[in-house]
């Protein structure tokens, strides 16, 4: 049979194409297949249907010895128990759609289901025949029973792309996406993968006014595509990008107002419910099929993925701009899940300019009725209600003002565009404090040193030290106009001492009655002199130390101009008239004070 041969010899895409017809024909019982009018004949099709139709009874015969052989009551008894279970779990697992609400809304959903005699129930567990739910992680999501999808599927709202069919972790993947994303945030989803995934994700961010990236659209044919298969969706604010993941910057001006990743690398799929149908429209490679049915992978495979699932989120932590990521697989191998996410983390490959990122619990929607989960990771494993999945969440550290350096604070400011503003009013603000500074100059300059209410102290001081006054106060004097900044703090702190004004206060109104007699019969300047000269005792010490008194003279008269100016300390702690007494009448009435001391020599005074 050389046409047979021939046709063995084909390359592997028809092997695969005759090993899925020679299924169904078994199946028929090796009948005849029936040919509908509305079908479009393909050649490869019916060449490799007439062959394996002429060999029936020897096709039927081998596979009767094969089954006495292996004891096997029907064909899929054949392959491994793990699989043909899983085939069986696969046939009972309730099917997911999301709702495409750029063209129908879940009102209008739920009264059209209602309508065709569905009802409402609250979870998986209260299936019955004609029944729906939905999901408790994601409010757009409705969950059917597995007998009803083949009579669904037919219908209107599948047909218009109103109801979606998708397996539930890339919906979850969506929304933990969709989460942390703010108005005008764009996203990065890191592979093509199934455009149904992409088309969620616009249907879910088209009110922020978003912008999906989707890399790794190679062709121009495939571009096409997915343009019309996402125009006759609804979906606009999508844009493909040509480049791989990896193979785009990140500091590529398209992707500056990216905030969010949403990375599913390709992986084993072990967690994947319906294999096949997982395979098809993820666009996995076929090979992986046969991991999926021995279920399990080889440890040389299974570090190949985790290598590139590693590497794929090293590059996502580059994108300085980028503020949370998100890390989804259909996987049940540590390896493929949190061992790569926390390998990743602990490789501080976003350096030190930026906040470092930490794992958070997935939030799907506020709108779920799932109760929030404190759990870093979310996981689930494959059950009878729902496929396996793996997904986490990576967000920047919220940055902390009181604990960051004055350079951090400064290029974080940078970053978020926050110093743009600041740096035009900055002219203006210099200006001011260039003012400010000259107001400061020109008041220091003109201002002296406030002496007038220390002179107070001292005369109080004097009294009771009972020493020459004219020697004292000269010494003082001299000390404070040396020191201009200790006199105005000495100044401060006596406003401030209120009792010690008191005091001196109470010594100077010991004198007030003195002064008003010598105010009534001499003029100041001429009473000052006089009374000095008759307490200095007429001797040679007094002269001597008369000698001084023409410097604490000047600066006395020099205090006295600007007594008026000290407002804040004489004005509120001295009454007015004990202001206005003199210091040098204060001086002569101290020497009244002890007219029993006898004067000291010039000797001792020197």
């Amino acid at each position: 049979m050389p046409v047979n041969n021939a046709f063995l010899l084909q390359p592997d895409e028809l092997t695969s194409l005759l090993v899925v017809m020679l299924y169904d024909l078994q199946d028929r019982k090796f009948g005849a297949r029936k040919i509908f009018d509305e079908e479009e004949p393909v050649e490869e099709v019916q060449e490799i249907g007439h062959y394996l139709y002429s060999y029936r009874t020897k096709l039927a015969a081998a596979l009767a010895r094969c089954r006495i052989k292996y004891d096997a009551l029907s064909i899929e008894h054949f392959v491994p128990e793990t699989i043909w279970k899983q085939e069986q779990r696969v046939s009972a697992l309730p099917f997911y759609v999301w709702i495409n609400t750029f063209k129908i809304s879940l009102e209008d959903v739920i009264r059209d289901l209602e309508t065709k005699g569905l009802t409402k129930v609250e979870s998986v567990s209260d299936f019955d025949h004609y029944t729906y739910a939905m999901d408790q992680h994601c409010h757009d999501v409705l969950v059917f029973p597995s007998s009803l999808k083949e009579e669904l599927l037919n219908l209107d709202l599948f047909a218009d792309c109103k109801l979606l069919l998708q397996d539930k972790s890339r919906s979850l993947a969506v929304h933990s996406a969709q989460a942390l994303l703010h108005a005008g945030d764009d996203i990065i989803v890191a592979h093509t993968g199934s455009y149904l995934t992409i088309a969620h994700m616009s249907v879910l961010t088209n009110h922020g006014m978003s912008t999906i990236f989707v890399c790794g659209v190679k062709s121009s044919a495939k571009e096409e595509e997915l343009r019309n298969i996402f125009s006759h969706m609804g979906c606009e604010n999508i844009q493909l990008l040509h480049e791989d993941f990896t193979e785009l910057e990140p500091t590529d001006r398209r992707l500056q107002k990216a905030k969010v990743i949403l990375l599913l690398p390709q992986c084993s799929g072990l967690g994947a419910g319906n294999p096949m149908e997982f395979i098809l429209s993820e666009h996995r490679d076929a090979g992986s099929l046969r991991d999926l049915f021995q279920g399990f992978v080889s440890e040389d495979k299974l570090g190949i993925l985790a290598e590139r699932q590693f590497n794929e989120l090293i590059h996502a932590l580059k994108f300085n701009k980028v503020q949370a990521i998100v890390y989804c697989t259909c996987s049940v191998y540590p390896q493929e899940n949190e061992l790569v996410v926390k390998k990743a983390l602990e490789s501080g490959v976003e350096g030190d300019k930026v906040q470092p990122y930490r794992l958070i619990p997935p939030v799907f929607s506020p709108c779920s009725n799932s109760e929030a989960s404190t759990e870093i990771f979310f996981k689930m494993e494959p059950s009878e209600i729902s496929s396996g999945c793996f997904v986490a969440v990576l967000e920047r550290e919220k940055y902390s003002s009181k604990k960051a350096p004055a350079k951090d604070i400064l290029a974080y400011a940078a970053e978020k565009g926050l110093l743009d503003s600041i740096s035009e009013e900055k002219p203006k603000e210099e200006k001011k404090q260039k003012v400010k500074r000259r107001k400061h100059n020109v008041t220091g300059t003109d201002r002296k040193p406030k002496t007038a209410e220390p002179l107070h102290h001292q005369t109080g001081a004097h009294i009771k030290a009972e020493v020459p006054v004219s020697k004292a106060v000269s010494d003082t004097q001299q000390k404070h106009v040396g020191r201009t900044k200790a006199v105005s703090d000495t100044q401060q702190k006596h406003v401030g001492r209120t009792k010690a004004v008191s005091d001196t206060q109470k010594h100077v109104c010991r004198t007030k009655s003195v002064s008003k007699t010598q105010q009534k019969h001499v003029p100041r300047t001429k009473a000052v002199s006089n009374t000095q000269q008759k307490n200095v005792c007429r001797t040679k010490a007094v002269s001597d130390t008369q000698k001084h008194v023409p410097r604490t003279k000047a600066v006395s008269k020099t205090q006295q101009k600007h007594v008026p100016r000290t407002k804040a300390g004489s004005s509120t702690s001295v009454p007015k008239a004990v202001r206005n007494i003199p210091v040098s009448k204060a001086v002569s009435n101290a020497h009244e004070r002890a007219p029993n001391k006898q004067p000291r020599s010039a000797e001792e005074i020197q």
